[in-house]
C-alpha cells in the first residue's frame, strides 16, 4: 500500500496566495478563516477556509496549490466543496411537534399585532387631541360637538354648491342668448342680400324692356 507523501511545509503556508485566488471569485466576506489542509496523492496540497455564503452550511472553500521542484506554489484549483455531513438531510421531526411549533409561532405573531395595534389607538387619540385643539369654541355645540350650519352635508355647504350650479347655469343661459343673437344676425343678413338679389333682378327686367322699346321705335 502505497502512503501519501509528507505535506509541502511551503505549499500548507501558502495562504495569501489562496486567498488572493479565492477573492478573484467570490466577496472577501464569504470567507472565513483557515480550516485545515489536506495532503493529496499527487503531492499537491488542499487548503481550506471556512464559507460565509449564505445557503451554504458545512461547506468550505478549497484552494488546491502544488509547486515543481524550486518553484514558487501554483494555483490549480479553486471550488466550494462539502464538508462532513454537509449533505446529510436534516433530522427527521415528527409532524406533530412541528405543528406545535407552528401554532406557537403563529400565537406569538397574533400577539405582537395585538400589540402593534393598542400602540397605533393610542397614537391615533393623541391625534385626535389634536385635531381637537384646532376647532373654535365658537364652532362647537352645547355638547362638545361641531355646530351644523344651514346647508351642510359631511362638512361641505351645500349652499355654496348651489350657489355654484347656478353661476354655471346663468352661464349656459348667456352663452345660449349670444348664439340665438348670432344666428338672428346671420339671418336678417340673409334676407337682406336677398332683397339686393331681386331689386338688382327687378332693375335687369326693367332695363331689358326699355331697350326692347327702343328697338320698336
Amino acid at each position: 500500500m502505497t502512503s501519501k507523501p509528507d505535506a509541502d511545509a511551503r505549499l500548507v503556508e501558502a495562504h495569501d496566495l489562496a486567498l488572493s485566488a479565492l477573492r478573484e471569485i467570490t466577496p472577501a466576506a464569504t470567507i472565513g478563516p483557515a480550516a485545515g489542509f489536506t495532503s493529496e496523492d499527487d503531492g499537491s496540497v488542499s487548503l481550506r477556509f471556512e464559507n460565509r455564503l449564505p445557503g451554504y452550511p458545512g461547506w468550505y472553500w478549497t484552494v488546491t496549490v502544488a509547486r515543481v521542484d524550486d518553484e514558487e506554489p501554483t494555483v490549480l484549483e479553486v471550488e466550494l466543496l462539502p464538508g462532513d455531513g454537509a449533505l446529510l438531510a436534516p433530522e427527521w421531526v415528527p409532524w406533530a411537534e412541528r405543528l406545535a411549533e407552528y401554532r406557537a409561532h403563529q400565537a406569538e405573531l397574533a400577539e405582537a399585532a395585538a400589540a402593534g395595534g393598542e400602540d397605533e389607538d393610542a397614537d391615533g387619540d393623541d391625534t385626535d387631541g389634536d385635531l381637537d385643539d384646532g376647532v373654535d369654541d365658537d364652532e362647537l355645540d352645547e355638547d362638545g360637538s361641531d355646530i351644523l350650519h344651514a346647508g351642510d352635508l359631511d362638512g361641505v355647504d351645500i349652499d355654496e354648491l348651489d350657489d355654484s350650479d347656478d353661476d354655471d347655469a346663468s352661464e349656459a343661459e348667456d352663452i345660449d342668448d349670444d348664439a340665438e343673437e348670432d344666428d338672428a344676425d346671420d339671418e336678417a343678413e340673409d334676407e337682406a342680400e336677398d332683397d339686393e338679389a331681386e331689386d338688382s333682378e327687378d332693375h335687369d327686367a326693367d332695363a331689358r324692356d326699355a331697350d326692347a322699346g327702343d328697338d320698336e321705335e
